[in-house]
């Protein structure tokens, strides 16, 4: 890179210097001058000038205090960010944007720069909620692979990156393992790979992707992305250490507040809203750029009851960094509060940012289907999930499929996706509580209670809509009734009715679930703590971060 070079490179100042010196050496010699012999002598003064002024440049100071080197610049600063996979803040993206740009024109060969711009426009995107600067990306990274076609790992990284963006995941992961295949030690491949295998929720991929990374490269950007990989694997607690050493070992403003959000997140989804609140202020002290805080304070606020100070902190999160979700979630709070005006105004919103998404390359389908179940095209909305739920079979995208399902009255197929997502180890209240309706609705009263509990107890402000209606719920089934284990399913068991010894139902058993079936069981089981049942061999876990630093 040439950025900065003369500041802070005393190789790149020694090697201009000579080159300056030759360069008026030759021009000296074509005039008109003094004998060749006098030429002579002052070329080799001049060049011994250089070389003593270089020699000079790397003798350390033996006398007096040292110099501090000069700061780098925003451009130098956003450069050694989004080559370290850190979040970089919007001014020095946009400095290293200007200079890279100013760069290539000039340089039109230099596939490294093209690289660096491609990823700067990624970061620069996701920083701003901007999808404009995607198309921008996708041509300084294509551009760059056409210069060099082979071997140009950065590209393809930039090029996972950006796919990941877009919520191509599927794209993402085959850019990664590609480049993962040719060089499995290069660390910067897998920030993006454990987005990917996060986006398609493989958590065995992601939880083998972050231990390798952390082998290769530990700091605070890596340890938050081992906390989200952990929050996913509903390993709450090693969720929280990676956070909180993530903030701990950050180096700049950015990155710190990055990990306090990550951190508040984490204590958003435990039902812990004062000590969200503390960490995203936390974040917004250390970066008031950091916008995602106030979309985060917003939801801890209305938690609180706090419901103005809440709409404004939505509202300005919205107005810097316009979300589609963050819009769905201001609308639901509006219409919580009986404002079915003003929701539906940011609900107009969010379909006129999911467009402009869509028109450079964004798919927001799981957001869009998530509002559209909720708010009336439920048809389309299993369509639109059924889709991204077979491009990208997230726990999300599978909770999302089965409740819009069930809102389209296809109750038992909903209940069976439904499972899926919460047997695959996140603690989410929401999951919790969709299982917990249809289980209702299909009389599985005790699953219902159960599942309504976890939702409560994991987070009792998960929605600001949903939550009271999880708390009326409750109360509406009530305590179970005696008679032990079969009747808090809403049925007394056939053996009661027929009498001791009957063999008609000898396979039953007090464990049978709803309705004697295995379905019931499984769905009673699969709620409680320290008896989830996972959906898939669960992965070796990961080192805790304290174990790995000794």
């Amino acid at each position: 890179m040439e950025i900065a070079k003369t500041e802070q490179d005393p190789d790149a100042a020694r090697r201009a210097a000579w080159l300056s010196a030759s360069a008026e050496a030759q021009r000296t010699a074509r005039r008109p001058g003094p004998r060749p012999a006098l030429k002579r002598a002052a070329l080799v003064a001049l060049a011994a000038g250089v070389l003593v002024g270089g020699v000079l440049l790397i003798m350390p100071e033996r006398r007096g205090p040292k110099a501090a080197p000069p700061a780098p610049g925003p451009a130098a600063r956003a450069l050694t960010a989004v080559t370290a996979g850190a979040p970089a803040s919007v001014g020095d993206l946009t400095a290293l944007i200007t200079d890279r740009a100013a760069w290539v024109r000039t340089h039109p060969t230099d596939e490294a720069s093209w690289a660096v711009l491609g990823a700067a426009y990624v970061e620069r995107g996701e920083r701003a909620a901007d999808p404009s600067f995607y198309p921008r990306a996708e041509w300084a990274l294509k551009r760059s692979l056409e210069v060099r076609p082979k071997d140009n790992q950065d590209a393809e990284i930039g090029l996972a990156s950006l796919a990941n963006a877009r919520h191509d995941y599927a794209a993402a992961r085959t850019l990664a393992e590609g480049v993962r295949a040719r060089s499995a030690n290069r660390w910067t491949l897998y920030p993006p790979l454990i987005e990917a295998y996060n986006g398609l929720g493989d958590a065995k991929g992601a939880a083998k992707a972050v231990e390798r990374l952390l082998e290769l490269r530990d700091g605070s950007a890596s340890l938050t992305q081992a906390a989200e990989v952990y929050r996913a694997h509903g390993w709450r607690e090693d969720a929280t250490v990676a956070a909180d050493e993530a903030v701990a070992h950050a180096t700049s403003p950015v990155q710190k507040a990055a990990a306090l959000v990550a951190a508040g997140d984490l204590a958003w989804e435990r039902g812990e809203p004062d000590g969200a609140l503390a960490r995203y202020e936390a974040a917004l002290h250390a970066d008031p750029g950091a916008h995602a805080a106030l979309a985060g304070r917003a939801r801890a606020k209305a938690a609180l009851g706090r419901t103005a100070d809440a709409q404004r902190d939505y509202q300005a999160a919205i107005a810097r960094l316009p979300r589609p979700e963050y819009v769905l979630e201001l609308g639901e709070l509006y219409e919580s509060q009986g404002l079915d005006g003003d929701a539906r105004t940011w609900f107009d919103k969010l379909r006129e940012l999911a467009a402009r998404d869509g028109s450079n390359g964004v798919d927001d389908a799981l957001v869009l289907g998530r509002f559209e179940a909720d708010h009336g095209a439920v048809h389309a909305a299993v369509d639109r999930l059924d889709a991204e739920w077979k491009a990208h079979p997230s726990p999300a995208a599978e909770d999302a499929l089965g409740w819009a399902m069930y809102r389209a009255g296809d109750t038992e197929e909903a209940l069976a996706h439904v499972r899926k997502a919460t047997d695959s180890g996140v603690r989410s209240a929401l999951f919790s509580y969709h299982q917990a309706m249809m289980e209702r609705d299909l009389g599985q009263s005790g699953a219902a209670r159960r599942h309504l509990q976890d939702a409560l107890r994991t987070n009792p402000y998960f929605s600001p809509a949903l939550a009271p209606k999880a708390k009326e719920a409750l109360a509406a089934l009530g305590e179970p009734p005696g008679g032990g284990p079969r009747d808090m399913y809403g049925q007394v068991a056939a053996a009661a009715q027929a009498g001791p010894g009957s063999g008609s139902d000898a396979g039953s058993g007090s464990g049978s679930g709803g309705g004697g079936s295995a379905s019931g069981q499984s769905s009673d089981q699969s709620s409680g703590q320290g008896s989830r049942r996972p959906a898939r061999p669960r992965p070796a876990k990961p080192a805790k971060p304290s174990q790995r630093r000794g």
